[in-house]
């Protein structure tokens, strides 16, 4: 892959560019009593591809940003922050007929989460026609943050999208969400054809293969056609299968403050270890990094250099230089 920072070509992150109110922590009879305290109440940006473009940002790798944003105030703020971080806003598609979407997240005190969402606003309204027809010339990595999150990009819209990107010798990775029309993998065998990179939860793989194991799931997703497949464990770490391995990466222990933004962090520090080359493995381990460091506060802010605090996290990590052991016939997986 690339070598040396000075090298590192285009990332662009395509999706979701949305503001988060942050409520922390919510208490469990926030909807029983007329007021309830709480010790944060802030605005965030949020929204899976602004979360990965920012903290890619942070990493030092400056993105294009591909996202549809109202003309109102808070699509003013994201742009505001992604000047602020050198994220790139020339393949963003602005709109006076639908308001930038705004989440109210109520973040519990072990830090999961629930949303207050607006399906009407631009968090689920982006199409084929907010999205550029070529990727500029020097993109190495297409980054989609999301399948699944708008009902207008289904599975014949996704395989343009990535099957575009692949004539232009781009590199394809892809999230996604919980598929919401009965979507299975079996299904997508074109579209997942195009995919360098898969990433999913283990609740978002089961859902779109119907498997029980995320190992089943992993193995199901690579078969129909992902190059690599890169499931998300939370406090697990990870699970990455390819054609001639398979392995599990722990994660990092950290007190876990919120998860929002957690897999889209985790997602970064992945892209991060692709653009400077090196192995899957320590992709994945540089993936999970990211996602601990994301935990450990409120929201994606603030604007703080990661590279130092993922270094000192990376440093204790041995530097893998295996690309992970072979599959095994007996069942067992490679730690």
């Amino acid at each position: 892959m690339y070598k040396g920072e000075k090298n590192m070509g285009k990332i662009v992150v395509m999706g979701a560019a949305i503001l988060d109110v942050l409520v922390h922590p919510a208490p469990p009879e926030v909807f029983l009593t007329g007021s309830s305290p709480v010790s944060t109440i802030r605005i965030s940006t949020g929204g899976d591809a602004l979360n990965e473009a920012v903290r890619l940002a942070q990493l030092g790798i400056h993105p294009q940003l591909c996202t549809l944003l109202g003309k109102d105030d808070a699509g003013e703020l994201i742009k505001a922050r992604c000047q602020k971080l050198g994220i790139g806003l020339e393949l963003a598609e602005e709109t006076g007929e639908i308001p930038t979407s705004v989440n109210v997240v109520l973040v519990q005190e072990n830090g999961e989460r629930n949303f207050l969402t607006n399906p009407a606003a631009t968090l689920r309204q982006l199409k084929m026609e907010h999205l550029p027809a070529k990727l500029p010339k020097d993109t190495q990595i297409l980054s989609f943050a999301s399948m699944f999150v708008s009902p207008w990009l289904k599975n014949q819209e996704l395989s343009e999208i990535f099957s575009r990107a692949k004539k232009q010798g781009v590199m394809v990775c892809a999230d996604m969400t919980k598929c919401k029309n009965r979507e299975r993998a079996q299904d997508m065998r074109e579209t997942l054809a195009n995919v360098d990179y898969l990433f999913a939860n283990e609740e978002e793989a089961a859902c779109l293969t119907g498997k029980g194991s995320y190992e089943e799931a992993a193995e199901e997703l690579l078969n129909c056609g992902a190059g690599c497949v890169i499931l998300k464990l939370g406090r697990r770490g990870c699970y990455a299968v390819a054609q001639k391995e398979c392995f599990h990466v722990p994660a990092f222990r950290v007190p876990c403050v919120d998860t929002t933004g957690a897999g889209d962090s985790f997602a970064a520090g992945f892209l991060y270890g692709l653009m400077k080359g090196e192995s899957l493995r320590r992709c994945a381990i540089m993936g999970n990094a990211c996602g601990a460091l994301a935990v450990k506060q409120i929201g994606t802010e603030p604007d703080t250099p990661l590279r130092e605090e993922l270094d000192r996290l990376l440093a204790a990590v041995p530097d893998t230089k295996e690309e992970g052991k072979g599959k095994q016939n007996n069942g067992e997986k490679a730690i």
